[in-house]
């Protein structure tokens, strides 16, 4: 194979005619135009598309997944809805005036339109990722290129998380403004029809564009947590009003905390009831574009196993990113119960079927 991070020939073929045939076959059709990424990039792409043929599936069988967009359409009348009451009730318990309106309207306005906008570089930010260019980490450009193409999706920027989790995900607010990322613990766990199973997962839900809808449903839920948060932390140092002489102020704190509470556990539960099924949706969607449900079976096997080794301290780190990850971090009958994402048993399962029914096909 070749090592794309060094260009180095470590062991093109097997046997001397292979690698004749790489020599005649691939080379001289190389595009060495620098415009396009240079002999390095030319190189990857070509072998990529000659020596992997079992990850590339020249007919995707992408099929419409109907019961995911009814969930997202009725996730999102719900939020709004929930939104609006969000709006109203904290209004009211801030007394209840068209100035107070005002400002939470307008608050509550920029802050939706910077998750929208610019959720795509606050998730990066939070979880420390960095975007990497062709030339760092060629060969996963490479399979990123290639499996947008089969996807047929816009190719979206290539991130990597300096992390010993092996997880991966997407964001962004549309296919053109995607982001997929995976950690360095990832790309040394998995091989690679493995890591092209976990891509084209992410790519997937890129192509569902339930990312944007998930943007929206966090939002909502973070807004809430910090108003329980921040107004529990002012509840406390002041005392609850009594050292300002009064309770009204402390009254609409309480209330607005009551409120924010009921509002995140409202949107907890949409956002747990739809990432549970956009995960298998996804599945079926890596399985379509790569052809090859088993790798993404194999690569969810390997990297709930590496994530149980992973201290404590490092997957807290990262928890906040449950329901976007790949695998969730939280393990046990809690974890279970809470879990944005369905068990790994039971999503090895329906990839294993839809091995079986590709086998027989």
């Amino acid at each position: 194979m070749w090592n794309y991070h060094t260009m180095s020939k470590t062991n093109v073929c097997h046997t001397s005619d292979g690698c004749v045939s790489f020599m005649s076959d691939v080379l001289p059709s190389l595009d060495l135009d620098r415009k396009q990424g240079g002999f390095a990039r030319a190189l990857a792409r070509r072998f990529d598309d000659t020596y992997f043929p079992s990850s590339y599936s020249p007919h995707m069988d992408w099929q419409p997944d109907w019961g995911l967009r009814a969930r997202m359409g009725l996730t999102m009348f719900l939020l709004f809805g929930v939104y609006l009451f969000f709006i109203v009730a904290l209004t009211t318990a801030f007394g209840g005036t068209a100035s107070s309106l005002l400002l939470v309207a307008l608050l509550f306005g920029s802050f939706s339109l910077i998750q929208f906008f610019y959720s795509d570089k606050l998730t990066l930010w939070s979880m420390g990722a960095e975007e990497v260019e062709y030339e760092e980490y060629p060969q996963l450009h490479a399979s990123v290129d290639r499996l947008s193409q089969q996807a047929d999706l816009p190719k979206p920027k290539v991130a990597v998380v300096d992390s010993k989790v092996p997880n991966a995900f997407a964001t962004g607010r549309s296919p053109s403004n995607a982001v997929v990322a995976v950690t360095s613990g990832l790309m040394r766990t998995l091989d690679q029809e493995e890591l092209d199973g976990v891509l084209a997962h992410e790519l997937a839900h890129v192509k569902n564009r339930d990312v944007a809808v998930m943007t929206i449903a966090s939002f909502l839920s973070t807004i809430a947590f910090l108003i329980v948060r921040f107004g529990g932390q002012t509840m406390i140092f002041t005392g609850g009003g009594r050292s300002q002489g009064g309770g009204k102020g402390a009254a609409g704190i309480l209330v607005a905390i009551l409120i924010s509470l009921i509002v995140w556990i409202i949107s907890y539960v949409l956002i747990r009831a739809l990432s549970r099924y956009r995960e298998f949706a996804a599945d079926r969607g890596a399985a379509a574009i790569t052809g090859n449900p088993g790798a993404l079976a194999s690569a969810l096997m390997k990297i709930s196993g590496e994530v149980d080794k992973v201290p404590d301290e490092d997957l807290r780190e990262e928890a906040e990113m449950n329901a976007f990850f790949i695998i969730p971090l939280k393990s046990g009958i809690v974890g279970r119960l809470f879990s944005t994402h369905p068990s790994t048993e039971r999503r090895i399962e329906q990839l294993r079927d839809l091995e079986r029914e590709t086998a027989t096909a």
